[in-house]
């Protein structure tokens, strides 16, 4: 028997993996914060429905997450931002999230200046502007999402303004 190498020690050999596979689907959120308030959409359909989540939905083929968060950020709210804007807060894949089936999601956030206006379209029933540090109860994951999008965010607004004084 061959003793392992450093290119084969630990490495999956298939054996222990059985041959049913999962769908997984690929999606991208979005926390768009404007001033102390944080971008909702009330879900126009189940899962869910009537309850507030955050803007986002299916990566398209041969789309990036951080195109996909931009056009269903405008899809859903009708708020356009560069893509380029977009800061990855970080990947959501604990198997459950979702009743639907597993999902994993890559979540952007975008600040916006104060008086950007959003409107419901897609399959938001509504849109409302919510307080960022009490955004009250939300779909999925969403609440924990949105604390630690806020977190990033403001350790990021801190960093930047100690620079700007330097």
């Amino acid at each position: 028997m061959a003793a392992a190498t450093s290119e084969t020690a630990g490495a999956h050999t298939g054996s222990e993996h059985t041959d049913t596979f999962e769908t997984i689907r690929y999606t991208a959120d979005v926390v768009c914060i404007r001033g102390a308030d944080v971008l909702v959409i009330e879900r126009g359909w189940d899962p869910h429905k009537g309850m507030n989540a955050l803007p986002g939905g299916h990566v398209d083929p041969g789309e990036s997450s951080r195109a996909a968060a931009a056009r269903e950020l405008l899809e859903e709210t009708g708020v356009q931002v560069d893509a380029s804007d977009l800061m990855l807060v970080g990947v959501w894949d604990a198997p459950g999230r979702d009743p639907r089936g597993r999902y994993v999601t890559a979540v952007y956030v975008v600040t916006v200046p104060d008086g950007t206006a959003a409107r419901a379209g897609d399959d938001a029933a509504a849109v409302r502007w919510v307080p960022l540090d009490a955004p009250g109860a939300l779909a999925f994951d969403h609440g924990q999402i949105v604390a630690t999008a806020r977190r990033q965010h403001l350790a990021w607004a801190l960093t930047v303004g100690t620079a700007r004084r330097a």
